[in-house]
């Protein structure tokens, strides 16, 4: 089956020669009388394709073809209008009303064939363009949708853990200008927003008598906080779209020397998201108030992030932090 042809002329002759070339081709036909027929049969069985003769009572043929193309509806279904006139007038209006081709009769079955084929081709292009068009704009609304969610998450996070409250969105702008310093692909910048986003999300797991409290952590208690990157990979791992963007999760408190956590990664075996996170993290951590310290100044955190570098920052990454962060200075 090739598509669904609708058949359109006052008289049954007409019809019926139509049919009989048509017959055996795979179309589905269906037939109407009259224009304004045709015009209900289009609404309620949108063909993929329309035969209509132009000289019929009550409604021509043009005026049938204009109130289609009128309906946003119908508007987009090819049109072939049929008739025994051919003036270049006729022609001129017939495309003037909206009419995708014009064959003369008597005419030659092969030719309407032809004709009908090539522009059901037509339409079925235009047809599969328009749904790849849908399914990429459904693709971006749904991508909305999911950012949106993971913007509430981090936000939900910055409320739950008030003491870093605008933390998660001041990491996320500086991660993102640190990767196209170091040229990270454009593809991966959305991976990487979204783990920056994410990266505290295991404290979900962390009790608050743990996360919120005021005073030093017992060892024990480092053992449970020490976990969120494990509790976090769980999280997210489960979500598949997510998955791209756990390295900076998982990995962000990892240590150039391998002393980190929650694996003992070293050197290149940490990613370098999240080799080029930590630093972000840090010096966000240490420039802002917390309520058992102030905030250091800039030249301490800087002071800081170069006598660590090597040992739990990766030294080349530090080099092009210190270019980046001297802009933003």
């Amino acid at each position: 089956m090739t598509g669904t042809v609708l058949i359109v002329d006052d008289e049954s002759a007409g019809r019926d020669t139509v049919e009989s070339i048509l017959d055996g081709e795979g179309y589905v036909l269906l037939m109407a009388t009259n224009g304004a027929q045709a015009i209900e049969m289009a609404r309620t069985k949108q063909p993929d394709i329309i035969l209509m003769d132009v000289m019929m009572p009550g409604m021509t043929g043009f005026e049938a073809c204009r109130h289609i193309r009128s309906d946003s509806d119908l508007a987009e279904i090819p049109i072939i209008l049929l008739t025994a006139l051919d003036d270049r007038k006729s022609l001129l209006t017939g495309l003037d009303a909206g009419a995708d081709d014009f064959i003369t009769k008597p005419f030659d079955r092969y030719e309407l064939r032809a004709r009908l084929a090539g522009i059901m081709r037509l339409n079925r292009f235009r047809k599969l363009v328009q749904e790849r068009n849908n399914v990429e704009e459904e693709h971006k609304k749904l991508q909305l949708a999911y950012d949106a969610t993971i913007e509430g998450w981090s936000h939900a996070m910055d409320l739950r853990d008030k003491e870093t409250e605008g933390h998660t969105q001041r990491v996320t702008e500086l991660t993102l200008k640190m990767a196209n310093a170091l040229h990270i692909g454009e593809e991966n910048l959305a991976h990487i927003r979204r783990g920056a986003l994410l990266h505290d999300i295991g404290k979900l797991g962390v009790p608050d008598a743990i996360l919120l409290k005021e005073g030093k952590l017992t060892d024990e208690e480092w053992v449970i906080m020490r976990k969120h990157p494990i509790y976090a990979h769980e999280m997210l791992s489960q979500i598949e779209y997510l998955r791209p963007a756990l390295d900076i999760p998982y990995c962000h408190h990892e240590k150039w020397d391998g002393t980190g956590y929650p694996r003992g990664l070293k050197g290149e075996e940490i990613p370098l998201v999240a080799r080029m996170f930590a630093i972000v993290d840090v010096w966000d951590a240490v420039t802002s108030d917390r309520p058992y310290r102030a905030a250091w100044s800039k030249e301490q955190a800087l002071a800081y992030i170069i006598e660590h570098s090597g040992t739990q920052f990766d030294p080349e990454i530090v080099q092009v932090f210190l270019k980046v962060i001297k802009k933003e200075m």
